[in-house]
Parts: C-alpha cells; sequence; structure tokens
C-alpha cells in the first residue's frame, strides 16, 4: 500500500491490512468531516478484536482526551453500520504521540530532520531495518540519511513499519511548534 499524500484516506499504515484498510475507508470520511485526520488504523487480536485508530486535528494542533472521545462516538456509530468484524470487539483511539508512526507522505515530510527507525518488507542492500534522520518523501520513496552520512531512498510500498524516535530534539520541537501549542496533549 502506498501512502501518498493523494491517498490520505488510506492512512492505516505499512502493517495495514486488507480489513485495516476497509475500516479506514469507512471511516475517514466521517473523521475528515470532524475536523480530523487518521494516522493509523490497526486491529489487535482475534476473539475479541482491539480497533486501534490513531489520529490528528487537521489544524496540527495537539489532540485532546475530548477529541478522542468524539472520534470514539463517531467511528463506533460507523462500525456498526458497518459491520466489518464480527461478533464484539473493542475501540481505542488515540492521538498518534510525539514518538510516531510514519504513515503518510505528509509525516515524512512534517518531521524532516529528525530520527526514525524503519523496518522493511523486502531487505533493501541485505538490510531490512534502518535507522537515521528522516529526509522527506514524495508519492513513491522516503528518504534517510544513515549514521554512516550514507542516505538511502525507501519505497513507500515496501515499508512494513516506520516510527519516529522520541529524542530531546524532537519533544522540544514539538513542544515549541505554533501548532503544537494550542492544546496539552
Amino acid at each position: 500500500m502506498t501512502r501518498q499524500d493523494a491517498e490520505d484516506h488510506e492512512p492505516t499504515g505499512p502493517e495495514g491490512s486488507g480489513l485495516e484498510t476497509r475500516i479506514a475507508r469507512s471511516i475517514a470520511p466521517t473523521v475528515e468531516h470532524m475536523g480530523y485526520e487518521l494516522v493509523r488504523v490497526l486491529v489487535l487480536g482475534r476473539d475479541r478484536p482491539t480497533v486501534q485508530i490513531m489520529a490528528d486535528r487537521a489544524d496540527g494542533s495537539l489532540i485532546s482526551v475530548e477529541d478522542c472521545e468524539r472520534i470514539s462516538h463517531a467511528v463506533s456509530a460507523v462500525l456498526d453500520v458497518e459491520d466489518p468484524l464480527p461478533g464484539r470487539w473493542n475501540l481505542e483511539v488515540s492521538s498518534a504521540g510525539i514518538d510516531r508512526p510514519l504513515t503518510r507522505v505528509k509525516d515524512w515530510n512534517r518531521f524532516a530532520g529528525h530520527e526514525a527507525r524503519v523496518e522493511m518488507l523486502a531487505p533493501i542492500g541485505g538490510r531490512r531495518r534502518f535507522s537515521g534522520i528522516v529526509l522527506g518523501a514524495d508519492e513513491a520513496h522516503a528518504r534517510l540519511r544513515l549514521e554512516t552520512g550514507e542516505d538511502v531512498t525507501l519505497p513507500l510500498h515496501d515499508i512494513r513499519r516506520a516510527k519516529l524516535i522520541l529524542t530531546d530534539a524532537l519533544i522540544e520541537a514539538t513542544a515549541t511548534s505554533p501548532s503544537h501549542s494550542k492544546m496539552a496533549n
């Protein structure tokens, strides 16, 4: 699955399954209409699955507990109608957090200059795991500068998982960013 800005309606992240993509597509219009953006949808567990939803405020400010509650009520109603999961399930809604997953092109570009870890589905140059400084992304590739100083280009559709690393610089950047000073997390 690619994560193109034009496809922000598929924010399930690289580890998203077909079910997760279907859920994301069914709830994205409601969530976006409310002024939020989906970051990732995961379905965990078998007997009583948990649908985990990560969201951001569309205006860039920090998401609050009240925001998560509003999203939860709206998404629950949509999922009750769509009924994508048989039987009983749980719903969890949260912010993406500071050390957030990088699931969309806009995330890669927004957090350029910060450290991240990436795990690939297929090896690149014999490696599946990379750590380094985020350089940004385009519609097809994310770029990372490794500790060796080498720049690596990673096909977005081959990224299994990518996540920011919690550093003092990341904490400072998110704490002082004008779009993040509007609310406390």
